[in-house]
């Protein structure tokens, strides 16, 4: 099968991956489960990966097939797998767990003790099949397996901060959501399915605020041309915001947050590649939290997936073959994909 492989980190985006024939994965273990790939969304990860951003976090040997957002057709099963069959279309959860381990059985599956993350650490979905586990994957209905698949990540980590941020929501309150782009635009919407509170939406580009304009934000803030902290404080009547999601993770907007976190609220990491550089006592005299957030668990997942076969949940994509992979990711490291580019083998 064909596979996009990297086999060396480098900065240059444009030739990070090599297209080559590799043997298909075979279910060798009894909850294995392979999938045919029908679409695989490339994220700012993939990019990071590239550049050699996680090898401080995870042990990673090259060559590896990247691609963690994956969705497709179930062509072999393990002699146990009960719940997909072959020929059953299904969404991949980037995190294949053991199951056993302390987390797994609090249901934390992104702290499991054993797990492997494919296109992370093991070979990804960026191929023409994919190896991942019974545990891993979930039906689909009535939904694109092309369509869906950057829910799998994407869609999943800007669900999960979403959901903690909605037990602190309710009418009247205020919720920021800086980046309105392949992550962002599905917070908003997360935000607007799940609470009553008045959203605001933050990014550089004019493009982005008409998509959450589309997407049903209450205000809209071009960072670009207003001074996003004072226009936040004109909207909240000074009260600031209860909730804010970072989509971006840059050290210009971690440092928002003393200024546009209301007393006692939130302000969630989402985005990452920047720092946080606040004084303790500005956390003190707001009591104000910075929340880190991953990819979401395996029931955070079916619920996306239900919101989505719902009709709560546009994704905004565009379909690549994995020939143009490299354009892909070149083309992202410069901002110039709105939404989610989805790799079809």
């Amino acid at each position: 099968m064909q596979a996009a492989r990297l086999h060396e980190y480098t900065e240059e985006m444009d030739e990070g991956l090599t297209i080559e024939e590799v043997d298909r994965p075979e279910a060798t273990r009894s909850d294995h489960v392979v999938v045919e790939v029908e679409g695989a969304g490339w994220c700012q990860t993939d990019n990071h990966i590239i550049e050699g951003m996680w090898t401080d976090y995870v042990d990673q040997e090259l060559p590896m097939t990247l691609g963690h957002e994956n969705a497709g057709e179930v062509v072999e099963i393990g002699e146990e797998v009960s719940t997909v069959e072959v020929g059953d279309k299904v969404l991949c959860h980037p995190h294949v767990t053991c199951g056993q381990c302390r987390a797994c059985r609090l249901g934390e599956d992104m702290h499991c003790e054993n797990a492997v993350f494919p296109g992370l650490n093991v070979d990804g979905g960026f191929a023409d099949y994919l190896l991942t586990s019974e545990r891993a994957t979930i039906r689909l209905d009535d939904v694109d397996p092309v369509e869906i698949a950057p829910h799998a990540d994407a869609g999943i980590t800007a669900y999960h901060a979403a959901r903690k941020a909605v037990p602190h929501l309710y009418p009247g309150s205020y919720t920021v959501v800086i980046g309105i782009g392949g992550l962002g635009h599905i917070g908003l919407q997360a935000i607007d399915a799940m609470s009553a509170t008045t959203t605001i939406a933050v990014d550089l580009k004019d493009e982005a605020l008409s998509l959450a304009d589309r997407l049903g934000a209450d205000h809209t803030i071009n960072s670009g041309d207003e001074d996003v902290a004072e226009a936040i404080e004109a909207i909240t009547d000074g009260a600031g915001a209860e909730q804010v999601l970072d989509f971006v993770g840059a050290d210009g907007t971690t440092a928002l947050a003393p200024d546009i976190v209301a007393p006692g609220g939130e302000h969630h990491v989402i985005g990452y590649g920047g720092h946080i550089h606040e004084p303790s006592q500005a956390l003190v005299n707001g009591e104000f939290s910075f929340v880190g957030n991953i990819v979401g668990k395996y029931t955070e997942l079916q619920e996306l997936v239900a919101l989505v076969e719902g009709g709560e949940m546009h994704l905004e994509t565009a379909q690549y073959g994995l020939d143009e992979i490299n354009e892909v990711a070149e083309a992202l490291e410069h901002g110039e994909i709105e939404g989610r580019a989805v790799i079809v083998p």
